[in-house]
């Protein structure tokens, strides 16, 4: 794999290494929303939203859309899912694993 290629895979673990632009796709998985409804629904202030909306947009998970005044923004590349289930069925497999060790299972 070239390192031009690695660069592009460590820019998007990189911009889901932040909890704040996970809750973000999570919010934006049930369809577009503009800044003001994700600022609310994550409880962040309006600059701090800006900016990891720009990150996902930059790594190309995000896309937006104008209207009028106002921007929308939905998942541009809905494979993010896959990765997050996978990654959370392999947290829980690890979980239990550690769970089942304490119990002496």
């Amino acid at each position: 794999m070239s390192g031009e290629a690695l660069e592009m895979i460590a820019a998007r673990f990189k911009a889901l290494s932040e909890p704040t632009r996970l809750k973000l796709i999570i919010a934006l998985e049930a369809g577009e929303k503009n800044v003001t409804e994700l600022m609310e629904l994550v409880g962040t202030t309006q600059t701090n939203t800006s900016r990891h909306l720009q990150n996902l947009t930059d790594s190309g998970i995000l896309a937006r859309r104008k209207e009028g005044l106002n921007v929308f923004y939905f998942i541009a590349d809905k494979s993010i899912f896959e990765l997050c289930d996978h990654v959370c069925g392999s947290l829980e497999r690890r979980f239990q694993s550690q769970q089942n060790a304490f119990r002496g299972e």
